[in-house]
């Protein structure tokens, strides 16, 4: 199964586009995920001006823009459509009115971009992620039922779905009619600071190379392969250890998610 071997270039979001394209390529991916963010390179401010540019800047380099991370106003709809970019990523945040009403606010802001997404023909990918967001694949498929499949999709994160406690030879079949993008990494649950008066243990994410983590890739891409899947395949590049630079884990995990 051929995938496009995408990765997030958070780790260089202030990098211009030519000399983001040349890292990328020189890493050995063919695609890109860029956030588009106030302390990127690329801001919400700026994306109209800027994405066009960077996103063909990165293509004369042999690197696709698979999606954006950012938000879902009208400008980044506007330039992801004239830069020739699919997707905007988003995640499900979770606010302190609980997580009934956090949804319903979730699927608000979603509905009122399913315009948007359909004049600029833009999809929307939702993202599970462990924390104070909706974290699991089923909870993210959950949210987007009734919205059209054709503008709104799953970003199945790996070391996501692992730290949710599922299992991807449940969760890939399931949401495989919305999956837009598959995101591999890993993680592991550690040992953290005790909570004063806590009776048990207090565990938060440590994120490892694809070896490591409790989930299990060549799992996955076997999973993916069933599925026909063909899609893009985007390594996060997330490390919670910075003692060993990230481009060098990163050609360490693209070779291991090849020959899983």
């Amino acid at each position: 199964m051929t995938f496009l071997w995408s990765v997030f270039t958070k780790p260089w979001s202030r990098l211009p586009g030519d000399e983001l394209g040349k890292l990328v390529a020189g890493l050995g991916f063919s695609g890109a995920e860029v956030p588009v963010r106030d302390a990127a390179y690329v801001t919400p401010g700026e994306v109209e001006r800027l994405l066009p540019v960077f996103a063909a800047q990165l293509r004369a380099e042999g690197v696709e823009v698979i999606s954006v991370a950012s938000d879902l106003g009208e400008p980044v709809f506007a330039a992801c459509g004239a830069a020739g970019v699919p997707m905007i990523r988003v995640m499900a945040e979770l606010g302190p009115d609980g997580y009934a009403a956090s949804v319903r606010r979730v699927r608000q802001s979603l509905e009122a971009a399913a315009p948007l997404a359909e004049r600029y023909g833009v999809r929307v990918g939702v993202q599970p992620h462990h924390g104070r967001f909706v974290s699991s694949a089923l909870g993210v498929l959950d949210l987007l039922d009734g919205l059209p499949v054709e503008h709104f999709q799953v970003v199945w994160d790996a070391a996501h779905d692992a730290l949710a406690g599922d299992d991807p030879r449940v969760t890939l079949p399931l949401v495989a009619g919305r999956l837009g993008i598959v995101n591999l990494k890993n993680a592991m649950y550690v040992a953290a600071d005790p909570v004063d008066g806590a009776v048990g243990g207090n565990w938060k994410p440590w994120f490892v190379p694809g070896r490591e983590g409790l989930s299990n890739w060549s799992v996955i891409l076997k999973q993916l392969a069933e599925l026909g899947y063909a899609g893009p395949v985007c390594l996060s590049g997330q490390y919670s250890d910075p003692s060993v630079p990230v481009e060098e884990r990163l050609v360490v995990d693209l070779a291991a998610a090849r020959g899983a």
